[in-house]
C-alpha cells in the first residue's frame, strides 16, 4: 500500500505546479553513520516566500533491481522539522538509533512545487568485530616473542660489525707480517758474507799498519 501511494505521489510531482520560486542549495551527497548512532539529513534552499511543506522521499536497493521512492513516515525514531541561517532554509530529518534497513537515498520533495532535491545517500555501518579471542595468557606470550626478537635485531647486527672488525685488525696484522718477512727476505746472505769479510780484511790492514807504524 505505501509503493502504491509513493508512486502516486511521485505522479503527483510531475504535474502539480504552483510557480513557487525555489533556489536549491547543494545536498550533501552522502553520509555514514554507525549503527545505532543518530543520523541528520538536511535538503536547503532559498526562497521569497516562508518554508515550504517538505515530503521526505527514500529510495532502497530493492531485490528486483527497481527502486521505488516510499514516503518516510514520523515516528518516535524518526522526526523531521526546520531550520533557517542567513536567508536559507533547511528541511531536517533525524533518524534516532539508525538500522541497517534505513540505508538508501534520502531525498526531500516540496509539495507546494514540482521539485524533488538530488539527495543524500544514508550508509549505515556495522564495526568490525574480534575474529580472534586471544586470552591474558597467549597475549603475554606474544609480547615476550615480540621483545625477544626486537632485542635479537639490535644484537645480531652489533655481533656481526663487531667480528667483521676483529678480522680487519687479525689481516692488518697479518699483513705487516708478511711485510716485515718480505723485508728480511730481500736481503743476500752471501753479500752480507761477503761485506763482513772485506770488513774484517780491513780491520785487519789497519791493525797491521799501526803496529809497523810504532816505533
Amino acid at each position: 500500500m505505501a509503493t502504491v501511494y509513493s508512486i502516486f505521489i511521485i505522479g503527483c510531482v510531475a504535474v502539480v505546479s504552483i510557480g513557487v520560486k525555489v533556489s536549491l542549495e547543494v545536498d550533501r551527497p552522502w553520509l555514514r553513520v554507525h549503527l545505532s548512532h543518530q543520523a541528520v539529513l538536511e535538503c536547503c534552499y532559498r526562497t521569497g516566500t516562508a518554508s515550504l511543506p517538505t515530503i521526505w522521499l527514500v529510495h532502497r536497493q530493492p531485490d528486483n533491481g527497481t527502486a521505488v521512492p516510499l514516503l518516510v513516515p514520523a515516528s518516535d525514531r524518526v522526526r523531521s522539522g526546520f531550520r533557517t541561517y542567513a536567508g536559507v532554509t533547511c528541511g531536517t530529518l533525524t533518524i534516532g538509533e539508525v538500522k541497517v534497513a534505513d540505508t538508501g537515498l534520502y531525498r526531500c520533495w516540496f509539495n507546494d512545487t514540482t521539485i524533488i532535491t538530488p539527495g543524500t545517500y544514508l550508509q549505515v555501518y556495522k564495526p568490525l568485530k574480534k575474529t580472534i579471542n586471544l586470552s591474558e595468557k597467549t597475549k603475554d606470550s606474544i609480547l615476550m616473542a615480540e621483545g625477544i626478537l626486537l632485542l635479537l635485531c639490535v644484537l645480531v647486527p652489533s655481533a656481526t660489525l663487531l667480528c667483521k672488525s676483529k678480522q680487519l685488525q687479525a689481516l692488518k696484522q697479518k699483513k705487516a707480517k708478511r711485510e716485515e718477512e718480505n723485508i728480511y727476505q730481500g736481503l743476500n746472505l752471501d753479500d752480507c758474507d761477503k761485506a763482513a769479510s772485506l770488513y774484517q780484511d780491513l780491520v785487519a790492514n789497519v791493525h797491521e799498519e799501526i803496529q809497523l807504524e810504532s816505533p
